[in-house]
């Protein structure tokens, strides 16, 4: 790797300028955690590389369907590299249950930032969370997950669905002490890899749509020791290839119901919520890996007799990957805090809850538009070296597609930002926030974010329900956009005016459709970081 990646076997804590200031705004433990941190970062920055280029490239997951004696096993063959680096990370999802905080388990996710081996973790984190919280009597299961012993996976769509939970067809029969499925489907990460799954099905008798849904336990052997379901065959993807993603088929397989049948599409929801959040983070660790790759290329590289940094045109494109990078890495942490706060509720939520769930829409859908842009820019700045799948700038850009994918594409985003706001008046809570932060902000930019928050909701308050749905995407963008203004200007408060001069020029940039300013021409701090 020393030869491909400039950010190779370097400490990524330590490169990174904003992410210790976001904590120490968000987490009241951080402090006791830097030293961890620290040797994450470095774990992050050589074996997390060397073993996710090493997948990506040479060793991706392998479907192995039969032993020696003709018996259906469906077992993916890691690289025992993978299979020892996942078991060194898998400590990073036991903090939210052992007394510690989902700040630590994320900030840990940032680091990591690769979305294959990330979705591992994190889709045993779903797993763990939903016994933790609506089926305890699977205890012993959950200890496996978070020691590493067991894999667990989130399998929720179907070939004619996607994204449409609610046209699930996977049915769900009672059989004494347990249920029997009987179906399949069509994209599950961690297919032959898992050791329990949690799996939505539609009970017998149960009513159309998402409320008939009830969610489910499915391990991969059955109690009489047999295997439990098939896995078809293993999808061929353009990037995320440490997360073997398969289709899988149900034929009376044995599955546990979790807490109440009628109850199923708010837990889905929640493990929903866990995942959005984690693709957040990720996908701004992804664009600061880019961004790392970057900062040298500029320093080392020589055009038009002199250095690329010394360029304004470079600076210029430095300072929009420095502005997305900030903005959408305080976003992310906090729609996190607020999850942080209210993740402990039970159906039916309170506001507080609503809130949160609200911000996690705006996150996701606004993080992965930065990661992939940022990733973008990375490649061109590379120039043609940016377009060789042998350095690691390509791969970052094909990783930071899969993000405005997963857990929900934009258009889903904006739905449920929607369902959030007339169901829940969650955007309540979100006016409440945020007009009083950007108010005491006092600038000009910071009065333009508050008129566009004030507009967007406005317009879509009175507008007819197909037509704020026609609105609703570019008003997720927009509310998240002053809402990343306002939390920039939060966090000059405490950690200085580098990040008042971003919020400056995010406002500019996203608010009111300007080129960045060129006072920040001058302005190293703002752009070198």
């Amino acid at each position: 790797m020393r030869y491909q990646s400039y950010a190779y076997e370097q400490n990524h804590w330590e490169r990174d300028p904003d992410l210790r200031h976001v904590l120490a705004h968000y987490w009241p433990g951080f402090a006791a955690h830097e030293e961890e941190l620290r040797r994450f970062g470095a774990l992050a920055g050589k074996e997390v590389y060397e073993v996710a280029y090493h997948v990506d490239h040479d060793a991706p997951p392998v479907l192995v369907m039969h032993d020696l004696d003709g018996n259906r096993v469906d077992r993916v063959r890691l690289s025992p590299a993978q299979e020892a680096l996942l078991r060194e990370l898998a400590p990073m999802n036991r903090p939210p249950y052992e007394g510690g905080s989902w700040h630590h388990h994320y900030a840990l996710g940032y680091l990591v930032a690769d979305p294959g081996i990330y979705c591992i973790l994190t889709i045993t984190n779903q797993t763990a969370y939903i016994i933790h919280k609506y089926a305890p009597e699977f205890a012993e299961w959950k200890d496996k997950l978070l020691r590493g012993e067991f894999w667990g996976a989130t399998w929720m769509t179907e070939i004619q669905g996607g994204s449409d939970l609610g046209a699930n067809t996977l049915r769900a029969t009672r059989d004494g002490d347990a249920w029997r499925l009987d179906g399949e489907k069509y994209f599950c990460s961690g297919a032959g890899l898992t050791d329990v799954a949690v799996v939505t099905a539609r009970p017998e008798g149960a009513p159309a749509g998402p409320k008939g849904l009830a969610l489910f336990l499915v391990p991969r052997m059955n109690r009489a020791g047999e295997l439990n379901y098939h896995v078809r065959r293993l999808k061929d993807k353009s990037a995320t290839r440490a997360v073997p993603s398969g289709e899988v088929d149900f034929r009376g397989s044995e599955a546990f119901l979790v807490g109440e049948a009628e109850k199923g599409i708010y837990y889905t929801l929640e493990v929903l919520t866990v995942s959005r959040l984690a693709n957040a983070i990720a996908g701004m660790g992804i664009a600061r890996k880019a961004h790392l790759e970057v900062l040298e290329r500029v320093r080392r590289r020589r055009s038009f007799g002199r250095q690329l940094v010394d360029h304004p045109l470079i600076r210029r494109d430095l300072t929009d990957m420095a502005v997305r990078i900030a903005g959408g890495l305080m976003l992310g942490f906090h729609a996190a805090d607020l999850f942080e706060k209210a993740w402990d509720e039970l159906p039916p939520y309170t506001s507080r809850y609503h809130y949160a769930r609200f911000l996690s829409h705006l996150a996701k859908n606004r993080t992965a538009d930065h990661a992939a842009e940022v990733t973008r820019l990375a490649m061109e700045l590379f120039g043609g070296l940016g377009f060789l799948e042998e350095y690691a700038v390509a791969r970052w850009h094909r990783e930071a597609l899969i993000t405005p994918i997963w857990e929900g594409p934009s258009n889903i985003q904006a739905l449920d930002l929607l369902e959030a706001m007339h169901k829940k008046r969650a955007h309540e809570a979100f006016l409440a926030e945020f007009i009083p932060m950007l108010e005491k902000a006092g600038t000009a930019e910071a009065r333009t974010a508050r008129e566009v928050i004030e507009a967007t909701l406005a317009r879509l308050a009175g507008s007819k329900p197909e037509e704020a749905q026609w609105y609703a995407k570019d008003a997720t963008a927009r509310l998240a956009d002053a809402a990343q203004v306002g939390l920039l200007y939060k966090l000059a408060e405490t950690a200085g005016d580098r990040y008042a001069n971003l919020a400056a020029l995010y406002a500019r940039r996203f608010l009111l459709g300007e080129e960045y300013p060129a006072w920040a021409l001058d302005k190293p701090e703002v752009w070198s970081a």
